[in-house]
């Protein structure tokens, strides 16, 4: 099994279903199907059977995966090792990050990156923070950007990089301004006005889904402070509900690093003292690290880190 075949397995693992593995893969559905039954055959076993959501491993292909997992870390070990022989003139970096918080916080990153290291090629894979904490330490990316505390990797194996914070975003025209308030010098929130959660339960609320940080976050916080608001649309990306927000259709819960981008919206720290979170930057523990993963890090740090 090659390093293709690996890339395979995993892909069909992590993503539960072969038609979504071969849509990642970028390959046709039958083709990966057929693989996956060659395969099959020559071990002598299934691998994964089916369900009526998708696809799950069998002891014999959760042996498969570790292997697959195993092999490709190694590879990219190696892989490593050879580009710092060429001293940073080629090569590659794998880089997770989330969507929202990557489409504002990479573009200056990367593009110091690129200046800097025109040779280096920074592949990006999207994902949430606890996915991007099972890649790396199964060694398939190189770096990360996650929040702390970590939940799978060691904390000492994740450094501090910056402060973000889950705030509420709403047209500049939006009656709720009313009741915002400056934020008092002691707090810990960089966001100029804050507004207390009871002060905006008669106003409508678009939140994303519950399977995302934002969405479970907002949901706690909601029942943390035993409110429940007004919500027609719950299941928006951060994205959707960050736009709509900012165009005045109701309030979203929303990063403060998105201001960059909504620069005609308004942003409310939730209470005095905000919702903070940190982020920090990882490398793939357990493995050797290149000299293009290290000069990546380096960069973000000093284009991002507080």
């Amino acid at each position: 099994m090659g390093i293709r075949e690996m890339n395979y397995i995993i892909a069909i693992a992590e993503e539960g279903s072969i038609s979504k593995a071969a849509e990642r893969l970028f390959m046709a559905q039958s083709s990966l199907s057929q693989y996956l039954a060659g395969l099959e055959h020559e071990v002598g076993s299934r691998l994964f059977v089916r369900t009526s959501t998708g696809v799950r491993p069998t002891e014999s292909g959760r042996l498969i995966i570790s292997y697959a997992y195993r092999e490709l870390s190694e590879y990219h070990r190696l892989r490593d090792e050879i580009q710092d022989v060429e001293a940073l003139k080629g090569g590659r970096v794998i880089l997770g990050i989330s969507t929202f918080r990557g489409t504002f916080l990479l573009p200056p990153v990367l593009e110091k990156f690129g200046r800097e290291y025109p040779g280096v090629h920074v592949e990006i894979v999207e994902a949430n923070s606890m996915a991007l904490e099972r890649m790396l330490k199964a060694g398939t990316i190189d770096i990360a950007l996650v929040i702390m505390p970590p939940k799978i990797l060691k904390p000492e194996d994740v450094r501090f990089l910056m402060r973000d914070e889950i705030c509420i975003i709403a047209a500049r025209t939006h009656s709720v301004l009313k009741f915002a308030r400056p934020s008092p010098a002691h707090s810990k929130s960089r966001i100029p006005s804050y507004i207390n959660l009871a002060d905006t339960m008669e106003y409508e609320y678009l939140l994303s889904d519950y399977d995302t940080i934002l969405g479970r976050e907002s949901r706690r916080i909601f029942h943390e402070h035993d409110m429940i608001p007004k919500v027609h649309n719950e299941k928006l990306s951060a994205f959707m509900a960050a736009s709509l927000g900012a165009a005045g259709l109701g309030l979203a819960f929303t990063y403060y690093c998105a201001r960059t981008a909504y620069s005609d919206a308004v942003f409310l720290s939730l209470g005095e003292e905000g919702t903070i979170i940190e982020l920090g930057i990882c490398l793939a523990p357990g493995r050797y690290h290149s000299k293009a993963s290290l000069a990546l890090m380096e960069t973000m740090i000093n284009v991002l880190g507080d």
